[in-house]
């Protein structure tokens, strides 16, 4: 019995000194079993094969970045592998991140096509509606010009190599013969087809719908060019945000992610976060030249708004197709009132028509066909002037997207809560203790955990872009035609003012007549429905004196390469 109870006393000594053994081996040389999680970790994650890991924890002595007092689960390769997914990861934030603001533009922009197909057809359908209902059978004669003239329109801001008033003058040409036919010099009979083409060639120096051609062409000249800007401001929206989500991270930031996200792995701390203070140190150093962008970015949400604003009216597109019906309509009523002169000149150039008169035809809209065709017009318009306001609504939430994105990434993604154990960078504590710098290049001298050389220069060209397309907006330049590409690459002279002399680039056709100057009045307006929480400043109406060439605005599709619509045209998912 003593010796049993002498036995039992030393055998449980002995338990406990091997376990106080064990328990001092754990500290000095590390659980080899807490390599265990790193390897699951390593594995779910895919950052490499298993066989990099080591079975049991290791002298790190060989790692540069994750370096450790006490013994390690890493490997040079897996350190290695370690920086590669760090800057995956980020990678992977910055897309998901930006993510609804890039869905948020190329939606618009690409709803387009389907959206002016729309369009145009309601306008064609206004056209023809108009000749149906108030000038009878010339309809189902001018449906053939109509449609042709709506069809070079969408060929026009779609592209295609066509000289506005040319179409413009081509359709009114057209409907000459038979207004001329049918209200100023009617009769039983048909005009001859050899006396028809006299009619119609007679045109441009007859004029019998006074400016109604020129006027047409220069709207819609005017509103391509204004929904050019728009839109290569909403390509260029989407490349500045394709730029930051793929930018290239500089050796010291991809150093210091690697060892903010996975150098705790290499202790076997898994789960860690690393403290606020820490991770704002890190993301503001990686993210310094992008947060350059922030102040042109902000100039850049707001130039739009106020573009929206001031090209909405004549220069609106959806404005110009929607009211053609109504210029048409002007454009027969002046012909009826100038009957005697039309006919006058027509006899002096064709000679005179053989036929029996009739009493001339009534050129009359009724106020109900007038209403109704009103009716629609402005149901289109406040539908597009909800989706503009949605659209910009939504933008605005945006506008300090690059000044606050290292914040937002380490707020909602990153760092650990405030009271919770962190990671500082080479251990565990309560908080960190280190200076928080903060955003931008020359914040970052100060900075403790990321040495930042300069601004990176592909940041430098995205703001030269922004800077450019800031100025088109807020309407201080007017490129020369063709020159809004230059947009695209950085280059050219922003300030050089829009003119008729143009080279083989511009798209141009070759000699004109004598320059004549223009003035291009900017249409200022409130933008609609903005909060009472952000002041807008719109700049006062100001004339710009433009070169065209006299009576023909050679506006082709250079100018319209990648489609023309601005905004209120945009927004109609």
């Amino acid at each position: 019995m003593h010796f049993s109870r002498v036995f039992s006393k030393y055998s449980a000594m002995w338990t406990i000194c091997t376990f106080l053994l064990a328990c001092l081996c754990d500290v000095c040389l590390g659980n080899p079993h807490k390599c265990d999680e790193v390897r699951k970790v390593f594995q779910l994650r895919q950052i490499g094969p298993n066989q990099m890991l080591p079975l049991s924890p290791r002298p790190g002595s060989d790692l540069q970045v994750c370096k450790s007092k006490s013994q390690t689960c890493c490997t040079k390769k897996m350190e290695e592998r370690y920086q590669v997914a760090a800057r995956r990861d980020i990678e992977n934030l910055l897309q998901t991140s930006s993510s609804s603001l890039k869905f948020l533009i190329s939606r618009n922009v690409a709803a387009f096509p389907g959206t002016f197909e729309v369009l145009r057809r309601q306008a064609e359908n206004h056209t023809n509606a108009l000749l149906q209902e108030s000038y009878g059978n010339m309809a189902d004669q001018a449906e053939g010009p109509v449609r042709e003239l709506f069809t070079d329109i969408s060929l026009f801001l779609l592209g295609s190599e066509l000289n506005v008033e040319d179409f413009v003058e081509r359709f009114f040409d057209a409907l000459f013969p038979m207004v001329y036919h049918r209200f100023i010099d009617p009769g039983l009979s048909d005009l001859s087809a050899g006396y028809t083409e006299c009619v119609r060639s007679s045109s441009r120096d007859v004029r019998p719908f006074g400016g109604a051609a020129v006027l047409l062409a220069d709207q819609i000249a005017r509103s391509a060019f204004s929904g050019k800007v728009l839109l290569q401001a909403l390509h260029l929206g989407i490349e500045v945000i394709n730029t930051t989500d793929h930018l290239q991270l500089s050796r010291e930031c991809r150093k210091a992610l690697l060892k903010m996200h996975y150098c705790p792995h290499c202790q076997g701390l898994t789960q860690s976060k690393p403290c606020m203070g820490y991770c704002l140190n890190v993301m503001r150093g990686c993210l310094a030249s992008m947060a350059e962008i922030d102040i042109h970015w902000r100039e850049f949400v707001h130039s739009i708004e106020d573009w929206s604003a001031r090209t909405y009216g004549l220069q609106d597109l959806e404005q110009v197709l929607l009211g053609i019906h109504t210029q048409l309509h002007d454009a027969l009523g002046h012909a009826q009132r100038n009957g005697p002169r039309i006919s006058a000149q027509v006899h002096k150039l064709c000679g005179p028509s053989s036929r029996k008169p009739v009493q001339t035809a009534s050129i009359q809209l009724s106020s109900k066909e007038s209403f109704h065709l009103q009716t629609a017009t402005k149901a289109l318009g406040d539908s597009l002037a909800v989706k503009t306001r949605d659209f910009l609504n939504s933008l605005r939430l945006y506008r300090t997207y690059y000044g606050g994105l290292a914040d937002q990434l380490c707020v909602s993604e990153l760092a650990s809560d405030d009271g919770i154990s962190c990671w500082n960078g080479t251990d565990i504590v309560k908080s960190y203790t280190l200076r928080v710098v903060g955003n931008g290049i020359k914040a970052q001298a100060a900075n403790p955990e990321v040495k930042v050389k300069g601004a990176d220069s592909v940041i430098h060209q995205i703001i030269d872009k922004l800077k450019h397309i800031n100025q088109l907006l807020q309407g201080k330049s007017i490129p020369k035609l063709g020159t809004l590409d230059q947009i695209e690459t950085g280059s050219g002279n922003a300030e050089g003012l829009y003119s008729g002399d143009c080279d083989d680039e511009d798209g141009c056709d070759g000699s004109g007549g004598g320059q004549i100057k223009k003035n291009i009045q900017r249409v200022s307006k409130l933008n609609p429905d903005v909060s009472s929480d952000h002041n807008h400043h719109h700049p006062p109406v100001k004339d710009y004196k433009v070169k065209v060439p006299s009576r023909s605005i050679r506006l082709t599709g250079s100018i319209v390469v990648t489609m023309m619509p601005w905004l209120h045209v945009l927004l109609t998912l």
